[in-house]
């Protein structure tokens, strides 16, 4: 299995600038021969090209320092230096580059094929060519290349969902995400049984589908950085709805009302547009007697404040269908208001591939 990395830390250099030439024509037919040394060529540039074939950061742990190839020196017969070929490096689609020194964010590369320039490539110098005046027609100088630009960034990747998963450890988060998708994430009956954030592709018909991210069980603090949660609150950013699965826990003092108010809590403290994302509350395990006698009491307690309790089984597929005709409604609903407010939204379905290029890292 993959390794899900979400963070890394590289340094990038261009290629530095060819120097530009100082030569002369001396043919043997030609009298009083011109200057002709030619320009350098310019750097290559480091490259982010954002590749939805790609789910974590893996590329980047091991090896942390980049720099593309300079460019050539000018030669003589007015003849310029080859440039430095860019080096394209691939990143997740959902990729966000930081400076690391200014913590300013610099690219937020979220489509299929978006490319980013993150170090620039230096300038050829000129040869001595273009400094031939009517008082100086043998000028002995040229100009030296520009050095590359040089920055450490820090690469972060969130996943693009249109739906996460939030709720505490074993409520069932990995068990729906299996049993909605083809995602086959490890389901046991001990906390934090999933580690990394899994991704789903729901398919209700050949022109509704949508994506589900299980992100790991929070807990209360996780926005201070308790449990597992805290390092992947990130990647609920880019979802459109958020689904609050609940249980019926015979633990003291939690019940689904109090897991759903934390949650929410910290979600609200950790960025305050989580909590005003459109949710679907949810109670899991309607197969267990206790929880199917006390559902009706539940979704009445939920609608006295205004909201709809909805129930199912993810180990026998129980209300599951009305769920995600639910969902697929609220994700309707949200594209809308995101259209109203910032203009049609990036759809992850209408992406298209690109063709690899074995030039590319």
């Amino acid at each position: 299995m993959t390794a899900f990395i979400d963070q890394a830390r590289i340094s990038v250099r261009g290629g530095d600038g060819g120097n530009g030439a100082v030569a002369f024509r001396r043919e043997k037919f030609v009298p009083k021969g011109g200057p002709a040394g030619g320009d350098g060529g310019n750097g290559g540039s480091v490259i982010l090209l954002a590749d939805e074939g790609l789910s974590t950061l893996l590329d980047f742990r091991y090896r942390h320092d980049y720099q593309a190839p300079a460019g050539e020196r000018g030669g003589s017969k007015d003849k310029y230096g080859h440039g430095g070929q860019d080096m394209v490096l691939r990143v997740p689609s959902g990729t966000e580059v930081y400076d690391d020194a200014s913590n300013q964010l610099l690219a937020d590369l979220r489509t299929e094929g978006q490319r980013f320039v993150v170090a620039a490539g230096g300038k050829g110098g000129r040869g001595n060519i273009h400094f031939a005046t009517s008082t100086d027609r043998a000028p002995r100088r040229a100009e030296p290349g520009q050095p590359g630009e040089e920055r450490v960034i820090r690469l972060e990747l969130k996943l693009l969902a249109d739906v996460g998963l939030v709720g505490f450890p074993n409520v069932g988060k990995s068990s729906l995400i299996a049993r909605v998708s083809a995602a086959r994430p490890k389901v046991a009956d001990y906390p934090f049984t999933t580690l990394i954030p899994q991704l789903g592709m729901v398919r209700l018909s050949d022109d509704r589908a949508f994506v589900v991210a299980d992100v790991p069980g929070l807990i209360e603090g996780a926005h201070q950085g308790a449990g597992l949660g805290h390092r992947f609150l990130r990647h609920l950013e880019r979802t459109r709805v958020l689904v609050h699965l609940l249980e019926l826990n015979a633990i003291k003092g939690r019940t689904p009302l109090r897991d759903y108010q934390t949650l929410r809590r910290e979600l609200a403290l950790y960025d305050p547009a989580l909590a005003a994302r459109i949710e679907v509350v949810v109670l899991n395990k309607l197969d267990l007697p206790e929880t199917r006698k006390k559902f009706p009491a539940l979704e009445r307690l939920f609608a006295r404040r205004g909201l709809r309790l909805f129930g199912v089984s993810a180990a026998t597929g129980e209300g599951i269908p009305g769920l995600l005709r639910a969902l697929w409604s609220a994700l309707e609903k949200a594209r809308a208001a995101q259209i109203a407010t910032q203009g049609a939204p990036t759809d992850p379905q209408s992406r298209r591939s690109i063709a690899r290029d074995p030039t590319i890292c």
